[in-house]
């Protein structure tokens, strides 16, 4: 690491030169003035052409409800992006002003906030600090010292995140795998860690917290790299066409989404503490493509949805999250896609893309905030079908005209995750974007997995004998009878695409199979229940789910005994 200097400033100072540091009188010191604030600048990381900061004001004075600190550089730095506080510049001008979360300011109380800069030439730190218009700080002079050009500049965020890293194992949920028989196998598996309300920031039913879930993969992190992975999960109206992924705000509810969700989760993840850390969020699941498929006048839409395409929350809370976490340097937005089942077909595929597009740029984000996009997540859908393809035809028809494919322009999730990043990229996202496939209930291998095409009588027997996926449509979600473990969590698999990842926690259910009351918001979904018949968006099929299930998120045994019985490739 470079050394950094630390300004600790204030109206009377003691220059420690030989630590080239201004030193604060604090009141109590025999014959110092009593100071009304000092403030503890420090420049974190400093490269060629930009810097990282971190700001942290004590007051001494009066306890506050707001705060605002400024300052002016003399030099032509320019602040880019801030977390932990609204930073702005004009001009030289600096002010940054409190979060909704952090504004109580006690007699004696601190408040730290960070920012990322741009400069050339010197990186002077400022010679003046104001608290609320009053000086508190006065800088001792100085050049900052040089940076080592070893050391990486923060902000400037690796290609693939994944590559030559750890990914971190939920100790939580490896306790549950490793309890159940065979269950060790891969219980040093690594799975996301969800946020699925708002309780979940701070630990929730004796569930660990955030912090403890970071801290444990410092720990678990070493000398080496890491990626410690977060589902971003508390839309307001979630999940608006199925019952069990209900969240527990209301359709109108986002500012409570903003201000108690997902801007307590930035403060966390933007503490120094974890900035080694690499952080992969993935972004709201099941929210955007229901704008698009599930919508007026569609025949498989729904009351909710249309209200949440109404009130644009899902765009608005999508960029909000985006915009925060994406100010956090060691952050990696990935935003969810759907699954080839759900957003292959023309009429959705387009669509889905330039709604992405439109969320990546809403609430202050910017496509420079998405980092990539996730297909498959928590659901089933077969990362390659190697048996047939979308060009194959069959006694004169096309595949696409089979009751499985049903017209979808693609057969599994690889096709469908390569293809969209092409598109995307073609929409103005950046052409390093990545995809993640998560691959945790997609294996479909046991005794009934084919070894070959079907017959070609005709096309639907040719595809059915063929397919790996063995649903009774695309459109099953929930607890699926027959599903195995797919391709165990590696990075760099397949051309554009980052990782496959095991996003979804194995074992965990999607849905209660029949009504159970909770205090979580989560409502009974036919889908769930093994009885049920269908509806327009699984083509009026079975839903083909296990029965006996818990509602969602909560440990479902008998599934994860299926998962390993029927994981592909086989566990040994």
């Amino acid at each position: 690491m470079s050394r950094t200097r630390t300004a600790l400033l204030a109206a009377t100072a003691l220059v420690a030169g030989a630590a080239g540091t201004a030193m604060a009188a604090v009141p109590g010191d025999v014959g110092a003035a009593a100071v009304p604030c000092t403030v503890d600048y420090q420049v974190q990381n400093q490269w060629n052409t930009g810097f990282t900061a971190s700001v942290k004001v004590t007051n001494n004075g009066a306890a506050k409800s707001s705060w605002s600190v400024k300052w002016t550089y003399a030099g032509n730095q320019q602040v880019t992006s801030g977390w932990n506080a609204k930073v702005t510049q004009s001009g030289a001008n600096v002010t940054a002003a409190n979060e909704s979360y952090n504004g109580t300011l006690a007699t004696g109380g601190s408040a730290t906030f960070g920012f990322q800069g741009t400069y050339s030439g010197s990186n002077a730190v400022p010679a003046t600090f104001t608290l609320d218009g009053v000086t508190c700080n006065v800088d001792s002079g100085g050049p900052t010292d040089p940076p080592d050009p070893t050391d990486p500049p923060p902000g400037n965020r690796v290609d693939n995140p994944y590559s030559g890293a750890k990914v971190y194992v939920n100790p939580e949920w490896s306790e549950n795998a490793a309890a159940e028989p065979g269950g060790s196998r891969i219980a040093n598996q690594p799975t996301g860690v969800w946020m699925d309300r708002i309780a979940a920031v701070n630990g929730a039913n004796g569930k660990m917290s955030l912090r403890d879930h970071l801290d444990e993969a410092l720990r678990q992190k070493g000398s080496g790299e890491l990626v410690f992975q977060v589902v971003i999960y508390n839309l307001p109206g979630r999940d608006c066409a199925a019952l069990a992924s209900n969240g527990e705000l209301g359709p109108t509810e986002i500012d409570k989404y903003k201000t108690q969700y997902i801007d307590p989760i930035k403060t966390i993840l933007a503490d120094p503490k974890y900035a080694s850390l690499r952080i992969v969020t993935t972004v709201e699941i099941d929210s955007l493509p229901n704008l698009v498929t599930n919508v007026s006048p569609r025949a498989t839409a729904t009351p909710n949805c249309d209200v949440m395409k109404a009130n644009g929350n899902y765009v608005k809370g999508v960029g909000y999250a985006l915009n925060k976490l994406g100010d956090v340097p060691n952050v990696y937005n990935y935003v969810d896609a759907g699954h080839h089942g759900w957003l292959g077909w023309d009429d959705n595929f387009g669509a889905s893309a330039e709604l992405f597009k439109q969320a990546a740029t809403a609430e202050g984000a910017t496509v420079a905030d998405v980092h990539g996009f996730i297909a498959n997540t928590a659901n089933y859908s077969a990362l390659k079908e190697d048996h047939f393809s979308i060009g194959d035809s069959v006694a004169g028809k096309s595949v696409r005209e089979s009751k499985w494919v049903s017209w979808n322009r693609y057969v599994d999730e690889l096709s469908y995750a390569q293809a969209l990043r092409d598109k995307l990229v073609s929409l103005g996202f950046d052409s390093k974007i990545g995809m993640l496939i998560d691959t945790s209930r997609n294996g479909w291998g046991g005794a009934n997995r084919p070894t070959g095409p079907g017959a070609t009588t005709s096309v639907d027997t040719y595809v059915d004998g063929g397919r790996y996926d063995r649903r009774f449509n695309t459109g099953n979600w929930c607890n699926q009878s027959g599903a195995g473990l797919g391709e165990r969590p590696k990075a760099s698999p397949q051309p554009g695409i980052d990782a496959y990842v095991w996003m979804k926690p194995p074992g965990e259910s999607d849905g209660a199979s029949k009504a159970i009351d909770n205090d979580e918001g989560k409502g009974f979904d036919r889908m769930c229940d093994p009885t049920y018949t269908g509806n327009p968006r699984n083509d009026n099929n079975m839903s083909g789910a296990l029965p006996d299930a818990p509602i969602s998120g909560h440990w479902f045994s008998a599934q994860f005994q299926e998962l390993m019985k029927n994981a592909y490739p086989p566990l040994s």
